[in-house]
């Protein structure tokens, strides 16, 4: 039997497709429960063995504000063996940022808001203020030698505010590479963006100056889009994607968001247009069956359902 999915390219697609792995950080930190350090610890371990070598490990946010993740500092130096894959933290201030360091973290993530609504409900102050809050520690973290993604949600719509101007997303984002980021995370936070609203924004940052080797995108699949919009920018030459494993996640400071796009249904949409990931589906595949045990419940991913039923 040929094997599945068929590949069957599409002209005008990456040829490769770097999966920026955020279960272990956005999908654990959403978990009521919390995760014992070693599990997390063998979670990372398992996803970089499915070949994925991007893989945000955890957040050095104050435990108050995310408890699932007050182990960060017991956790990374657990992950030191991990040749040759990348272990991005999200720092939300310098001394997030002096705690990384101190472990000897060299990627860095901070995460703004395109509107004001969801600065005040995430961080607790503008967005300009958040974006001040943010320059010493992109500064300090490039000083250091390290990489820095901002991450910019709310891009396409806001349970507060409804729909967001697309110039006004743009000009965080501008805002944030004027910091000096490497990389732009744009989040579709509560999963309610459209492929067609996805190219407009794309080609306004374009045109605004931001690169689009410089842009990733983060869908959650609140209205089964993140398929869609992902290959919406595929098409437009992205190709960086963030997924998470099993489809780990949601949003705690916004009721309205669901899960991330599962790394499983991506790997499958991107190996039947040909596109190389680098992946095994079926050890990721096995490793979010196994996640899900720990977990107490199934895993949402289809792919995830489809071939372990499968091998049942």
């Amino acid at each position: 039997m040929t094997e599945l999915p068929m590949a069957v390219p599409a002209p005008g697609l990456p040829a490769r497709v770097r999966i920026h792995e955020v279960g272990a950080r956005d999908g654990l930190q959403n978990e009521k429960a919390v995760v014992p350090t070693e599990v997390k610890a063998e979670f990372v371990h398992r996803l970089a063995a499915a070949g994925l070598t991007t893989i945000e490990a955890t957040s050095f946010v104050h435990p108050k504000w995310v408890p699932q993740l007050a182990d960060a500092e017991a956790l990374f130096p657990m992950l030191g063996d991990l040749e040759g894959v990348a272990l991005p933290v999200l720092v939300p201030n310098e001394r997030g940022l002096d705690r990384a360091l101190a472990l000897g973290a060299d990627r860095i993530a901070v995460f703004a808001s395109a509107t004001e609504s969801f600065a005040k409900a995430n961080l607790n102050r503008t967005v300009d203020e958040s974006l001040a809050m943010f320059e010493p520690v992109v500064t300090r973290a490039k000083a250091a030698g390290a990489h820095v993604r901002g991450y910019l949600s709310m891009c396409f719509g806001d349970p507060w505010e409804g729909a967001v101007p697309l110039a006004q997303v743009v000009r965080v984002a501008k805002s944030l590479m004027d910091l000096g980021c490497d990389e732009l995370s744009l989040g579709d936070t509560i999963g309610v963006a459209t492929p067609g609203q996805v190219r407009a924004l794309l080609s306004l940052l374009n045109e605004q100056g931001v690169p689009t080797p410089a842009i990733g995108v983060h869908f959650h699949d609140t209205y089964g889009q993140a398929l869609a919009n992902t290959l919406a920018a595929l098409q437009h030459g992205v190709s960086t994607v963030d997924a998470s494993a099993g489809g780990l996640g949601g949003c705690p400071y916004a009721k309205s968001a669901t899960g991330n796009l599962a790394t499983e249904d991506l790997v499958w949409m991107l190996q039947g247009l040909g596109i190389d990931t680098g992946v095994d589906l079926g050890l990721l595949t096995a490793t979010s069956v196994w996640m899900a045990g720990q977990l107490g419940r199934p895993s949402p991913s289809r792919t995830v359902r489809a071939l372990s039923h499968q091998e049942s």
